[in-house]
């Protein structure tokens, strides 16, 4: 038996650095012994060796074969290459569509009904099909809190809360199981319940009501569809306060400007009433009593919803978090001479859809409170006036008789969400 043996002589050939030249090597050669046969020396790639990088389309694998490398869409059978179809593409879905049809702009009230049409439309002939309608209303509550901040250590909890308000699913009876290609047409209806909170959003918390469609095959769901409802809640304040008396409320105060003078500004304002339903236009009186030498040029008026929201640490302890935004604001320019008296009549529209007024008691997760407030600033003077009145925000419950969605300027959001 001959031994192969494989030397590898490998010359370099120096060469001098002349005029800035420099050192370089030659390509490294492969000799064999002279005593081999040509039969019995080994048979090589044809190309130089150099390294791996400069021959992309070949590696070397754990058992010495050459074999070549794989590419995108080209794969290697019985050592030659062969194209690779694409994956087949799936076959277009049995549903083309699935609409909703909803009034548009529609506040609705508690205790009133929703009416609607699930409008399904269909590419082919569609068995067993599972078609329903849902009706959920949730809400959810979530901050951070510092645990133990007075101590050496603190730590961040989170504290949230949930309230499920409704839920509510009809499924559409198919005659004999099965529908044609085409367009189909389902009617729902829902009665909300007679006690539910406004929709309501801050980056505290949520309210949302939402009606969802969807169409299910044998095995998963086909299309889905969802849109949002504005819900606007009700009380029962007119009940039990039905006369209501003109409000005034006064604030004065001693005010210091230019380093040394002082003088006394008297802020009132007067209302027929402080209790007023979503939509309803509010109407005050201020009056501003300057006695100072400064003419006051800006009052403003703002609404402030001061909500308090209800929630759990992990360890199901119970916290507390209050929240205050500003939900109407109005500026008026005005020159209010220095000791003098002027009057200024103002209207605030509020928006279709607000939270009532409640306690703590009222509501599970959060209650709100609202406050207008009249803020006088004197030139020259690091402070102000402020006058603040209670604003309380009711809505009556739905006639029975009358269950008509509430027709206002509040939109509808929708989500689409198809497979």
């Amino acid at each position: 038996m001959v031994v192969l043996a494989y030397v590898f002589v490998v010359s370099y050939r120096k060469k001098k650095k002349v005029d800035g030249l420099s050192f370089h090597k030659p390509a490294r050669t492969l000799e064999f012994p002279s005593y081999l046969t040509p039969e019995q020396q080994p048979c090589l790639p044809s190309w130089p060796l150099e390294t791996p990088s400069q021959n992309p389309g070949w590696m070397m694998s754990q058992t010495g074969d050459l074999t070549a490398a794989k590419e995108p869409g080209i794969s290697v059978a019985w050592g030659r290459r062969e194209d690779v179809s694409p994956p087949p593409q799936p076959p277009m879905s049995v549903v083309k569509s699935i609409e909703l049809v909803l009034p548009k702009d529609a506040v609705y009230l508690a205790g009133s009904s929703i009416k609607g049409q699930v409008v399904l439309i269909l590419n082919s002939t569609l068995v067993d099909p599972i078609v329903k309608v849902e009706l959920v209303g949730r809400g959810y509550v979530e901050w951070n809190e510092e645990i133990g901040a007075s101590r050496d250590y603190s730590r961040d909890v989170i504290c949230n809360n949930k309230a499920d308000y409704v839920q509510k699913m009809k499924t559409f009876p198919v005659e004999d199981n099965w529908l044609s290609a085409g367009s189909h047409t389902f009617d729902f209806h829902f009665s909300l319940p007679p006690r539910l909170p406004s929709t309501f959003t801050s980056k505290i918390g949520h309210v949302f009501y939402f009606v969802q469609a969807s169409c299910m095959g044998r095995e998963h769901i086909l299309a889905k569809k969802r849109m949002y409802l504005l819900v606007q809640g009700t009380s029962d304040f007119h009940k039990e306060n039905p006369l209501q008396n003109p409000l005034l409320v006064e604030a004065e105060k001693k005010v210091s400007y230019n380093c040394c003078s002082q003088g006394t500004i008297c802020l009132q304002i007067q209302m027929e009433k402080n209790t007023f339903t979503p939509g309803e236009r509010v109407i005050f009186t201020t009056e501003i009593n300057n006695q100072t030498s400064k003419c006051i040029k800006t009052v403003i008026f703002a609404l402030y919803a001061h909500v308090q929201y209800e929630g759990f640490t992990p360890n199901a302890e119970r916290r507390s978090r209050a929240d205050s935004s500003e939900l109407l604001r109005q500026e008026a320019n005005t020159q209010i001479t220095p000791f003098n008296t002027t009057k200024i009549v103002s209207a605030l529209n509020l928006p279709q859809v607000l939270s009532v007024s409640s306690s703590t008691r009222d509501s599970e997760i959060m209650s709100t409170h609202y406050e207008l407030v009249s803020t006088v600033h004197l030139p020259w003077s690091l402070t102000s006036v402020k006058a603040k009145v209670p604003i309380i925000v009711t809505s009556a419950p739905v006639d029975a008789a009358s269950c008509q969605p509430v027709e206002g300027t509040a939109l509808a959001l929708s989500q689409e969400r198809q497979n």
